[in-house]
């Protein structure tokens, strides 16, 4: 369990542990907003693990304020898809040799409402609008994943998102939904006859990692745990190939893998779910 408050992050995996009574439920530090922690996480689980079977993203920001991240990216975009982009491929390598290893990246049905903004993905020179802002964040989960799966062919790995359902967790605590009376006595009522609980929104995730008939199964969107096409937004190849390679190049993917490249000739190199 990779994880940025490590208090809530122990105290969930001693109730794994006591309901499961399995010791091998392990928690790690992980903060997505930082790529500093993201590099220095998969260097741990690199070195530390002999395989990794499944990698659920699950972490998420939602329409908070205008907030960056440690590297300077508006902290969505910087959590929701560039985190999630470059701790996938660090340990790509990795998962690779496990062989039929499952990523599995929870997106949103607000992908639907999404565009990628390529001249200002930071939100530095239009007006910031915290709605627009996780829709785009959420649309390229779904472009990120169609593109990972197209590169992952032939490795056994495969790649799917899906949208969970709307769940009672923290996610919605910028919202300002309860902040107001109107909303908290009129549609507080009805919100709660909707919205999931925390474990019937992760059942989606779960079955996306160990349904036998998914063995194979890459580049799908889900809703729920039923295949549905995603926005036609979001199967635009050309835009996902554009998006991989600037989120490449923003998170410095390119420059550390030309080094590790350079560096075969002279040496042998031996070469999971988040929760925000």
């Amino acid at each position: 369990m990779a994880c940025r408050d490590m208090d809530k992050c122990e105290a969930a995996a001693k109730e794994i542990r006591g309901e499961t009574l399995s010791h091998n439920v392990f928690a790690k530090h992980l903060d997505l907003s930082s790529m500093k922690s993201i590099r220095e996480f998969a260097k741990r689980i690199n070195e530390e693990e002999d395989h990794i079977d499944i990698l659920i993203n699950n972490a998420a920001v939602m329409r908070c304020p205008y907030w960056k991240t440690e590297d300077d990216f508006e902290m969505q975009f910087g959590v929701n898809h560039l985190g999630h982009f470059l701790l996938t491929n660090l340990l790509l390598d990795k998962m690779k040799t496990t062989g039929r290893a499952r990523i599995i990246n929870v997106s949103s049905l607000a992908h639907v409402a999404g565009e990628i903004d390529f001249d200002d993905l930071n939100w530095e020179k239009k007006k910031y609008n915290t709605k627009k802002a996780y829709c785009q964040s959420k649309l390229a989960n779904v472009l990120f994943t169609q593109e990972l799966a197209r590169q992952l062919q032939g490795t056994g790995v495969t790649a799917n998102s899906l949208h969970p359902g709307v769940a009672a967790t923290e996610l919605g605590r910028h919202t300002g939904m309860h902040k107001s009376a109107f909303s908290s006595t009129m549609l507080g009522p009805l919100f709660w006859l909707l919205v999931k609980t925390p474990v019937q929104a992760a059942k989606p995730s779960v079955h996306l990692a160990v349904a036998e008939e998914l063995e194979g199964v890459s580049g799908k969107y889900f809703d729920g745990t039923k295949e549905k096409e995603p926005a036609s937004q979001a199967q635009d190849e050309a835009v996902a190939r554009k998006l991989w390679e600037i989120s490449a190049k923003l998170v410095h993917l390119e420059e550390r893998q030309s080094v590790a490249t350079a560096g075969i000739s002279s040496a042998i190199i031996d070469a999971q779910p988040t929760k925000w």
